[in-house]
């Protein structure tokens, strides 16, 4: 009989997904990304449920609660998935699911979450949260002739 950790393995296998079992029933995944470089996943098999965990972004320098307003109303729409705040104040989705629908599908479904939001809400998190900062270092970069090509993203913010 297959147990959970196995199943898991088996899908994330499947599914093409890099990962690496850190301890038993402990499986990081990294997830590529196109606004983010890439977004970490815990796929942590516990007694009863699936437990996800991802890091999406650190506490906002500003504007909070713009941006706590706009976690909580993403989460809404979300899938297995929610935004939560770690004791610091930086940004993570968690959820759990019973271990019993750990399949293929379910999995592909849950990661495809975690990646759409994270890297999908990624820009408008450092637009509403760190929009000072940005301004500081495309104004830092510009007056030493260095790239701004990755703040592309954040001209409209830079008039």
């Amino acid at each position: 009989m297959s147990t959970p950790a196995k199943v898991l393995a088996a899908a994330l296998a499947e599914l093409g997904v890099e990962h690496e079992e850190r301890d038993p029933g402990q499986f990081l995944v990294t997830l590529p990304g196109t606004r983010r470089l890439r977004t970490h996943c815990w796929l942590v098999v516990r007694e009863h449920a699936l437990f996800v965990q991802a890091f999406v972004c650190r506490r906002p320098d500003e504007e909070n609660e713009v941006v706590y307003r706009f976690l909580l109303q993403r989460n809404a729409r979300l899938y297995g998935v929610h935004y939560m705040l770690d004791r610091i104040g930086d940004i993570h989705l968690v959820g759990r699911v019973p271990l019993g629908s750990v399949t293929t599908e379910e999995v592909d479904r849950l990661l495809g979450q975690v990646l759409e939001a994270a890297d999908g809400d990624f820009n408008t998190l450092l637009e509403l949260g760190f929009a000072s900062s940005i301004r500081r270092e495309y104004a830092w970069r510009t007056e030493r002739g260095e790239s701004t090509a990755n703040l592309a993203a954040f001209e409209h913010l830079l008039g």
